[in-house]
């Protein structure tokens, strides 16, 4: 798939932004990438909201093979072949992909770290530091270049 094609596919959903990434490229809207074209097909961000379609339609969460195992990625799934002939109905899965992924962020959000009661400790004197011997700096040569030979250079 190339540039031209994915921005023609998803004319329907709205703008979006294309970069290469990996084999293929990110796909994202708004700041968040929500699929991904690759040469093994086109996934789109799902989770347990949008999964049971992907499973309805009889597709399967994205997958690459390592030198020891295969790796399944559930949280892309491939988009069934015949919504690249509906424009409107793939802006419709293209939309449930990027709710996905901003739920996903969320999820991902740090969590304010509670502030933890310090005990009533007696306070400790900070030990007395110690001065630190300088060691000898060894100087480097410099070569000077006379003022004529300096001029000659810079012509």
């Amino acid at each position: 798939m190339d540039r031209e094609f994915l921005i023609d596919l998803f004319a329907d959903f709205g703008p979006v932004t294309i970069r290469p990434m990996f084999s293929g490229y990110g796909i994202s809207a708004d700041g968040t990438n929500f699929a991904l074209a690759l040469r093994a097909g086109l996934f789109f961000r799902a989770d347990e909201v949008t999964i049971p379609g992907y499973e309805a339609e009889g597709s399967g969460p994205f997958e690459y093979q390592t030198r020891a195992k295969t790796v399944t990625v559930n949280s892309y799934w491939q988009l069934p072949a015949r919504l690249f002939d509906d424009s409107d109905e793939l802006a419709e899965w293209a939309r449930a992909a990027l709710a996905a992924a901003q739920r996903a962020k969320v999820k991902k959000r740090p969590k304010p770290k509670k502030v933890a009661k310090k005990a009533a400790k007696p306070a400790k004197k900070p030990a007395a530091k110690k001065p630190i011997a300088k060691k000898p700096v060894a100087k480097k040569a410099v070569r000077r270049v006379g003022k004529a030979k300096r001029a000659h250079r810079s012509r």
